[in-house]
């Protein structure tokens, strides 16, 4: 089936249209033409191409009436509204008419770049190629209608494209002027249902129809429903009537059209215009081609204005995005500013309080070594010692011993030790206090010269030659008592013979005492929050096991002491070795944060040795005070004015944001044309910007200015030949 085929009216024209297709033609003779060639035949006639004699150069296209056996009244009707469009550049313009001739025949312009249906056999038309053809079809039949013309049968093949690309409106041989009322039929697929109607009355809705038709045609390569279901069974009909109810009920049938808006470019303003067009019923079409125009001309303005509206509504955005980030960042570097200022404040203070801490500590320490160097300095003590060497544990020389250590420890319970030792030069217990039956019984006559609180060097292998006994002051290694439990460190002192403390006179054994881990560290400050700064002692020399950085002293140890916890679960090592020494940490990690999370959190921490500068030999200690602190407290301040500005400028922002989309829902709406409150009218007409469209399309259409049924003087009765494609030319 060809969808550019005009609907004839009688099978007799059809027979006729076809035997005269087959009758071979002698070339034409026209005055002042030279005929060429054939490009053009049909029922009504043949159009050929020639040469204008009289304008070298020129060349036209000449349409011979051919058909016999009746009267010209086609070539005086389609002449009549030829002339109507006169002078209109989007009509193609009749150049001479040759009423007595036989044929007759008239000359017309020739379009050497053929018409819109060769040009869509390429394929369809880009979207903005399309609607920008389109539109000047539209102009074309505005212009028809503004002087009484309907064409319809607008279809591709009678869309002539000029020298400029620009089209032309061909073959009005089925159009009707204002004072007519005889039917008119079009093609099928491009034909409004109501048109196929031997019986109906020309509307200019009619060609809102076609125009819709050919702009789906422009864009998707065929007319509206060609390839529904059912469209191939509409020429098996042979009767026209018949063809005719078909043609209608299979267009109120057929199912909606979707190919239109898939094609790139199609905006739904383009495709709702198409659907509009092709409505199947006549009311909800656009009432005339100049409402189709109007729409075109709005769809155009809001694409003009979009980059602009996009613009408009993206630059404040925009700049209340960049202001927020400019602002975000300049609250950003101040806060860090002022964070950098409270650590270092932070960092001063704990170091401060580090430093206190650890002089506190190296003070007791140093304090319970003059103790013990003062007892070992007594001749009298030393006398004992030298007595109890060898003896048995309840001989006379070893109470006398035993006693006098049990009073030492009774005159000095200032510092707090948990017993006191006694040993000869070989590393044997002599003594202890407080006095124990079960426990002395146990220990004392063994030897412990492997033990590093008696050779100052360390715990050694006890089948290694014993060691002699320490030289200096000594801090032992952190061990768990066997007899008590706890953890204790041990201080110890050699006992020298006479008053010399010099390494040249000889050693008659060692002084220890033994105190718990847990009582050397005291740090205020802070408001008192133990849980937010606190100090921390730790060892750094290794332990039996070879490991460095065990915490003694933390609130954690203290509060699982109390809870009788097993021992095993006051092990706890540092694995930051920056704190080794005096150093700063500003991110911190407890260890003891993951046991408890009550300490898991980030800290700022600052670390000093406990040294003790009176003694040299004897200067490091092993141990490190680590003064902790949050961070988050620390900066605190800092973080809520950091979450406070945050916090305003989201609802500043927001606000902002509400009011700019708030004053653009406002625009858009005054701009939305097709709203029909009175209020927007209002508004638009206050800014010059007129009424809504469709008001606008009707004030300015056909309709009130011409009878809504434009009538033909033409018979019922016109045949037009299937096969006529090239006749408009």
């Amino acid at each position: 089936m060809s969808d550019d085929h005009t609907q004839i009216q009688g099978l007799e024209g059809l027979q006729a249209a076809q035997e005269r297709s087959l009758q071979a033609q002698s070339l034409p003779q026209v005055p002042g033409y030279e005929v060429e060639t054939r490009i053009g035949e049909g029922a009504y006639g043949e159009v050929w191409l020639a040469k204008d004699l009289k304008n070298p150069g020129r060349r036209v296209a000449i349409k011979f009436y051919t058909r016999r056996g009746g009267d010209w009244t086609l070539l005086a009707r389609e002449v009549e509204k030829l002339n109507f469009l006169a002078t209109d550049r989007y009509v193609v313009q009749v150049l001479d008419v040759g009423w007595g001739a036989d044929p007759p025949y008239y000359v017309m312009e020739y379009m050497d770049n053929g018409s819109l249906a060769e040009r869509l056999q390429a394929g369809p038309l880009p979207a903005a190629e399309a609607v920008a053809l389109f539109r000047d079809v539209v102009v074309g039949v505005v212009s028809a209608h503004g002087r009484g013309v309907l064409h319809c049968d607008l279809k591709p093949a009678n869309v002539l494209l000029g020298p400029d690309a620009k089209p032309r409106l061909a073959d009005f041989g089925q159009s009707r002027l204002s004072h007519e009322d005889t039917p008119a039929l079009g093609t099928l697929f491009y034909m409004a249902p109501e048109q196929a109607d031997t019986r109906a009355s020309p509307d200019a809705r009619w060609d809102v129809y076609a125009l819709g038709a050919l702009l789906h045609c422009m864009l998707t390569g065929q007319p509206p429903h060609r390839d529904a279901p059912g469209a191939d069974t509409l020429e098996q009909a042979t009767l026209l009537e018949e063809r005719l109810a078909r043609y209608r009920k299979f267009l109120r049938e057929a199912p909606r059209l979707r190919k239109h808006r898939k094609v790139a470019g199609v905006d739904r303003p383009l495709a709702e215009l198409i659907d509009r067009c092709l409505a199947v019923n006549p009311a909800r079409r656009f009432p005339n081609a100049q409402a189709i125009l109007a729409a075109l001309d709005a769809r155009a303005l809001r694409r003009a204005r979009r980059p602009l509206l996009v613009m408009g509504a993206l630059a404040p955005i925009l700049l209340l995005l960049l202001m927020g980030y400019l602002i975000r960042t300049e609250l950003l570097a101040a806060v860090d500013k002022s964070t950098g200022a409270l650590i270092e404040e932070a960092r001063v203070s704990n170091e401060f309080a580090a430093q206190a801490v650890a002089e506190k500590v190296a003070g007791k320490i140093d304090r319970r070594w003059r103790v013990l160097e003062q007892e070992a300095a007594g001749l009298g003590f030393q006398k004992m010692v030298l007595a109890a060497r060898g003896k048995s544990l309840g001989s006379p020389e070893q109470r006398t011993l035993q006693e006098r250590l049990e009073a030492m420890h009774e005159e000095h319970r200032e510092v707090a030790a948990d017993s006191w030792s006694v040993f000869d030069d070989q590393g044997t217990l002599l003594a202890r206090s407080p006095h124990d039956p079960v426990i002395d019984k146990k220990f004392i006559g063994r030897r412990f010269p492997h033990r590093n609180f008696f050779n100052g060097v360390g715990d050694l292998d006890e089948k290694a030659p014993p060691p002699p006994p320490l030289t200096r002051a000594h801090r032992s290694n952190v061990f768990t008592s066997t007899i008590t439990n706890p953890r204790r460190v041990g201080f110890s002192v050699p006992v020298w013979k006479g008053k010399a403390t010099g390494p040249k006179e000889p050693r008659v054994g060692v002084l220890m005492m033994t105190v718990e881990v847990g009582g050397f560290m005291e740090l205020r400050g802070k408001g008192g929050r133990s849980s937010n700064f606190m100090a921390i002692l730790m060892d750094t020399r290794a332990d039996s096991a070879g490991r460095q950085g065990a915490i003694l002293e933390h609130p954690r140890l203290a509060e699982l002491r109390k809870a009788k916890r097993p021992e095993e679960e006051l092990q706890f090592f540092v694995s930051s070795p920056r704190l080794a020494s005096d150093l700063w940490d500003h991110d911190y990690t407890d260890p003891v944060g993951a046991a408890d999370p009550k300490y898991n959190a980030r800290w700022l921490a600052a670390s000093a040795p406990v040294v003790i500068e009176e003694r040299p030999e004897a200067r490091d200690t092993g141990w490190v005070v680590i003064v902790q602190e949050r961070y988050d407290t620390a900066i605190g301040p800092v973080l809520e004015l950091q979450s406070e500005m945050l916090r305003r400028g989201r609802w500043a922002l927001g606000v902002a944001v509400i009011v700019v989309t708030g004053l653009w829902l406002f625009v858009l709406l005054v701009l939305n044309e097709s709203t029909g409150s009175r209020f927007f009218r209002f508004l638009r007409r206050q800014a010059g910007l007129g009424g809504d469209s469709v008001a606008s399309m009707k004030a300015g259409s056909l309709t009130a200015s011409l009878p809504k049924r434009l009538l033909v003087n033409t018979g019922a009765k016109t045949v037009r030949d299937q096969s006529e494609q090239g006749g408009g030319r």
